[in-house]
């Protein structure tokens, strides 16, 4: 019986070590420091990534640093072609993501190492989707050098071992993993649509509305009930792992904004009655206090919170999502006022004296009206993404040892 270094029966398929799975030289480092400063930055220009552009085998396209022409070509050697795969070189080393027609040409850092695929000997998706393995992750985590701060270098990564079936089969594998990756990416870039058009309504109505001047100002409170969390003792096991979500400040900045549909934690009703924590309702928002400050999100479902969040809950019937993007727009303002950085903390003081327009009931129950059905559109969205992700979660590890099969031609 023939195992892989990740516990995968591979019987009728080779194992290769990565490096002869490149073209020569493929396996490559960033530019050194000394090569390229964060003064080189420009607002316009060619992107350069770096690790905290690596997301969930995708590129994220967001606070791109660039650079200039000159600097492009005097730094040739690091641009990405489409069907690399970009690994972090420190810290989350199991961290990778695939280039694609829109980054080709791009360049990445000196914290960032290429891996260029030889399209002959084995498929760049395919194997960007092997390194997304839980056990090849693992595996990757181990070997790194460095005790307070993995790191990995061209010869670690040349002698990891990767399981090559058949370039059909690979092919094939990478064609069903693909279609539900693309599906999800489809549904993320919907519901940014959706959003941007939700926050257009809002400031059309209640920020550059020349009615809304003769509206009240006042604070946020006046409209929105505010609520605390709390944490059970870690010390109680009767306390944990039970089915009610728990909100941290991690889950609220892991929802990018909107609706948050788990928890990396949960906990036990007897841990609600034993802690300040309390169980907030549906559609309450949630910002973070502590940590990652002013980060929001609402929720799709009743939820307890941390002592690291507060809600903010409507005190009238259909005004949730009022107070959801009036909270958004107000943590836009404190962030401006603070010249570009996120404010230091936010306590009760904070929503007491911020200032938001509060327009009449009928006004915000119209606003509701509007952007409800895109609310529950991007909600809808979100679910379907989680549950393709789960499915294809489960799915990899399952084609990538061959105990699941795909029809392929040849």
């Amino acid at each position: 019986m023939k195992t892989s270094a990740y516990g995968q029966i591979v019987e009728r398929w080779d194992i290769q070590f990565l490096k002869n799975l490149c073209v020569p030289g493929g396996i490559q480092t960033g530019p050194f420091g000394s090569q390229l400063h964060q003064k080189d930055y420009l607002p316009v220009g060619t992107p350069i990534i770096t690790v905290e552009h690596l997301g969930e085998n995708r590129i994220v396209h967001e606070d791109l640093p660039r650079i200039s022409d000159e600097d492009k070509d005097r730094l040739s050697r690091y641009i990405m072609r489409k069907g690399d795969i970009i690994f972090s070189r420190v810290g989350s080393v199991d961290r990778r993501s695939l280039v694609r027609n829109q980054e080709d040409g791009w360049l990445f850092s000196g914290r960032c190492l290429r891996v260029r695929p030889d399209p002959k000997k084995v498929n760049p998706d395919f194997l960007s989707w092997f390194f997304g393995l839980e056990a090849f992750k693992d595996y990757i985590r181990r070997i790194a050098v460095g005790a307070t701060m993995p790191s990995l270098n061209t010869e670690i990564l040349s002698n990891v071992p990767i399981v090559v079936p058949p370039l059909h089969e690979q092919r094939a594998i990478a064609d069903v993993l693909g279609s539900l990756d693309d599906k999800i990416e489809l549904n993320r870039r919907m519901n940014a649509t959706l959003e941007s058009m939700a926050r257009a309504v809002f400031k059309a109505w209640f920020v550059e509305n020349e009615e809304a001047k003769g509206w009240k100002v006042g604070s946020i409170l006046e409209f929105a009930e505010l609520l605390s969390g709390g944490t059970p003792s870690t010390q109680v096991a009767e306390y944990w792992n039970g089915d009610i979500k728990w909100v941290s400040a991690k889950d609220v900045g892991n929802a990018q904004g909107t609706f948050v549909l788990d928890t990396e934690r949960k906990i036990t009703h007897a841990g609600v009655e034993h802690s300040s924590t309390k169980i907030l309702p549906e559609l309450t928002t949630i910002v973070t206090a502590r940590g990652t400050v002013g980060s929001y999100c609402i929720l799709d479902e009743s939820m307890a919170i941390n002592q690291t969040n507060y809600g903010l809950k409507a005190k009238e019937k259909d005004a949730d999502y009022f107070v959801f993007f009036s909270l958004a727009n107000l943590v836009v303002q404190l962030r401006q006022a603070a010249y570009g950085t996120i404010f230091d903390t936010v306590t009760t003081r904070t929503f007491e004296t911020s200032e938001v327009v509060i327009p009449p009931v009928s006004e915000i129950a119209k606003f509701n009206q509007q952007v409800q059905p895109m609310m529950e559109m991007i909600l809808s969205n979100l679910r379907q993404s989680r549950t393709l992700a789960a499915l294809r979660d489960a799915l990899l590890p399952r084609l990538m040892s061959g105990e699941v099969r795909v029809s392929v031609d040849g």
